[in-house]
């Protein structure tokens, strides 16, 4: 045994700021790297280096668009029942709406021109799965 290692008071949990991780994290992607020689040089295990590479990415996943499909006017007994707004009287012609249905007994109608981040962030919690349990 070359080293022997003395604890002499309480281990304290280390704390690794926002760009210590990213940088370890690049680390990963650069070509020929080796995870574990990453995480050795870093003293920490390689699971902890995958598991920041995933909070990275989902921390940057935001959708910018969510994916639509325009269909003429629905007819039938599932139109009828869907609830049904009418718009107010437009004062400007130039005005336009936008109405989305979400399955046969939801619908959303936008008035003028929303900002798409806004609309996309609406659409994508309408839709995400398990919205409607």
């Amino acid at each position: 045994m070359d080293r022997i290692e003395v604890i002499t008071s309480v281990e304290r949990r280390r704390r690794w700021s926002a760009a210590e991780k990213a940088r370890l994290v690049a680390a990963m992607d650069e070509p020929g790297a080796v995870v574990t020689e990453i995480a050795r040089s870093a003293e920490v295990c390689a699971s902890l280096l995958y598991r920041w590479r995933r909070e990275l990415r989902e921390a940057c996943r935001t959708p910018a668009f969510v994916p639509v499909q325009v269909a003429p006017e629905a007819s039938g007994e599932g139109a009828a029942r869907a609830p049904h707004c009418e718009p107010p009287a437009l004062s400007s012609p130039a005005r336009s709406s936008i109405t989305i249905a979400f399955g046969a007994e939801v619908r959303m109608t936008i008035e003028g021109a929303p900002d798409p981040s806004t609309l996309a962030s609406v659409i994508g919690a309408l839709t995400a799965p398990g919205r409607f349990r």
